[in-house]
């Protein structure tokens, strides 16, 4: 299966809150979507692994999402090495996405970063033909590199490079994010508090999309860095 769309998450949850609103919107318009989970979040105060790959695909199946993986990395102990680029490589040359997206350049959370790291040095690799990889059943892949790689903004501010319009898919982003009832607010959840578990914090997540989609004109925005300038061939692509 070729994907137009690779969305790559160092914990499940990180899509839903960072981007799920351009996946929505580029689902409505026709395009293959997938998520990568690297980990499986199993070092969060609240629930479980196996809780949080439940709400993981209830997330999925909300947004429409074509497919989507956990790669089983440890939590907070993954690293940007062979080991871990591998997988990835696989994944990419499986896919063949044209556009990949991946965690914030720097965050609170420092597998953010991390992930950030190892997807985009894996996005490059997954170009080279020397480096051998094979398929599930045991065939060699082709090397394969996506043709735009974008970051999405988490929980730090960091200044967008562009930001996409997800007003009319609002609702059904924040339908993703309640999805997992372990980590945000549920007033009948009796588990810890944690920074992500507040009322305040989802009023924080709207807040940053009302400020972004104010930026261009919208109700509701995500926002991007990019990894290299973004070229096109008609100036009204960008209107």
């Amino acid at each position: 299966m070729k994907l137009d769309i690779l969305a790559f998450a160092s914990h499940p949850d990180d899509i839903e809150l960072g981007c799920s609103g351009t996946l929505i919107a580029h689902i409505a318009a026709g395009k293959s979507v997938g998520i990568i989970d690297l980990t499986r979040g199993e070092l969060g105060t609240r629930g479980t692994a196996e809780t949080r790959a439940s709400e993981a695909e209830e997330a999925a199946r909300i947004m429409g999402i074509s497919v989507r993986e956990n790669l089983n990395f440890a939590d907070g102990f993954f690293e940007n090495n062979r080991e871990h680029q591998l997988p990835i490589i696989e994944k990419l040359r499986q896919y063949q996405p044209d556009i990949v997206l991946m965690n914030a350049i720097h965050d609170r959370h420092p597998d953010h970063g991390r992930g950030a790291e190892v997807v985009s040095e894996a996005c490059f690799k997954a170009g080279l033909k020397m480096i051998k990889t094979t398929d599930a059943q045991g065939q060699q892949q082709e090397a394969w590199r996506p043709k735009a790689m974008y970051h999405y903004i988490q929980d730090r501010f960091i200044t967008p490079d562009l930001i996409v319009d997800v007003s009319p898919y609002w609702e059904k982003k924040m339908e993703t994010v309640r999805a997992f009832k372990s980590q945000f607010y549920n007033p009948d959840d009796t588990s810890p508090n944690t920074y992500i578990s507040s009322p305040e914090f989802l009023k924080f997540i709207e807040a940053r999309a009302l400020e972004l989609g104010h930026a261009i004109g919208v109700t509701y925005g995500e926002g991007f860095t990019k990894q290299r300038f973004i070229g096109v061939r008609n100036l009204f692509d960008l209107v």
